[in-house]
């Protein structure tokens, strides 16, 4: 049973009441929580859709996929991660982070916005229209706030499934994103020769050699996407040394690229010209549909001319899908509050998001209604 604090909120509507749920369910990324969380949602699924759907979980409990039973005919796909970033300092917050408070019309906690909001919308829409019979999916995932961890196993999972469309209901404001930049990270190493610190010039120091490297950014190669924008660099962490009175030996920094294409050998051989050893620790690929496709000009709401600025687990699934398949992330939830201190989310923009996942539904194509299951276009 849905849990009801002592609020006034036992008269919301069915969506807030699935939200208030989900952000009640701790799910801070790498924990045991998020899979505790998926597992949730998978079984509530069960309890929604009955017969007229199949939920599977993958073999790590890293993903979950909510299909029709039937196969034959194009799936539009809501794909969504019930994982969160950590709550931090719960003294911080004006209302507890986990209790789904509803105050003057916004609800309180971790991941209400990101993205239990258009997790609890998707649940809902596809719920019904499994019942309706439409070909609709839902895919949840975990690690996603970590690198989209999950997002490789519910692409194994999707297997065999004719994924034709894909919505990504991260907080975009209910407006239709047409998708963002990957991300490239790195951690660059420099080596070096310890030495006593009286006696600097008989050692070789590795925090030197890599500041002067990380002096140059401005020289990387960053290219330019006429949607995207411009590539860029952030140096999230450097560390090095010991002590005071040591040469350092070794100095290391974790870089944050963002990408527009998904080539990033040019970034890669720039740093190894430089520094010792490049280690990549994650490689999402960009993503970006174009505005002309035929299901996201029938779909009920504005389109942004902006990327969002996150990725998401679209950077996974682009690559396993078949080629033009448009993917756009919309839904509800102020990108400004993700991952804040007092992050909340509007229950009227849940409501709304449930709208538009419905009136979307309710245009797609029924099973054999197209030969092609990229063509969407109307008859």
């Amino acid at each position: 049973m849905i849990d009801v604090l002592d609020d006034g909120s036992e008269g919301t509507s069915e969506v807030v009441r699935l939200l208030r749920w989900l952000v009640q369910q701790e799910s801070t990324t790498g924990g045991a929580g998020e899979r505790r969380a998926l597992a949730a949602v998978a079984e509530r699924m069960r309890e929604l859709v009955g017969a007229s759907g199949v939920v599977s979980v993958a073999p790590d409990r890293d993903a979950c996929l909510v299909r029709p039973t039937t196969d034959g005919g194009p799936v539009l796909l809501f794909a969504c991660h019930v994982d969160t970033v950590p709550v931090g300092d719960p003294e911080r917050w004006t209302h507890p982070p986990l209790s789904a408070r509803i105050v003057d019309g916004l609800l309180h906690g971790r991941g209400s916005s990101d993205m239990k909001a258009g997790l609890a919308a998707a649940m809902c829409t596809v719920a019904d229209g499994l019942a309706a019979g439409a070909r609709v999916a839902l895919a949840v995932t975990t690690g996603e706030e970590a690198g989209c961890l999950g997002a490789p196993s519910a692409a194994q999972l999707l297997a065999g499934t004719d994924v034709a469309a894909v919505v990504i209901p991260e907080s975009t404001g209910n407006r239709i994103a047409l998708g963002h930049r990957g991300a490239y990270w790195l951690t660059v190493s420099a080596a070096g020769v310890a030495a006593h610190g009286s006696t600097p010039e008989r050692g070789r120091n590795a925090v030197l050699a890599l500041a002067s490297t990380l002096g140059e950014l401005e020289s990387l190669p960053l290219r330019r996407h006429d949607d995207l924008g411009t590539e860029s660099v952030n140096v999230g962490v450097f560390s090095g040394g010991l002590v005071h009175n040591i040469v350092p030996a070794h100095a290391s920094a974790a870089v944050d690229h963002r990408i527009v294409r998904p080539d990033a050998s040019a970034l890669h051989a720039w740093w190894a010209e430089r520094v010792d050893e490049v280690r990549v620790d994650l490689e999402l690929a960009p993503v970006w549909s174009s505005s002309d496709d035929a299901w996201i000009r029938r779909l009920p709401a504005a389109v942004s001319p902006d990327p969002v600025a996150y990725f998401t687990d679209a950077s996974v699934l682009v690559g396993r899908l078949p080629e033009g398949t448009p993917i756009v992330v919309w839904g509800p939830g102020d990108p400004a509050v993700v991952h804040s201190v007092d992050e909340h989310v509007a229950v009227t923009a849940v409501e709304e998001a449930l709208s538009l996942f419905r009136r979307a539904v309710a245009d797609w194509p029924s099973a054999g209604a197209a030969s092609d299951s990229r063509d969407m276009s109307r008859p």
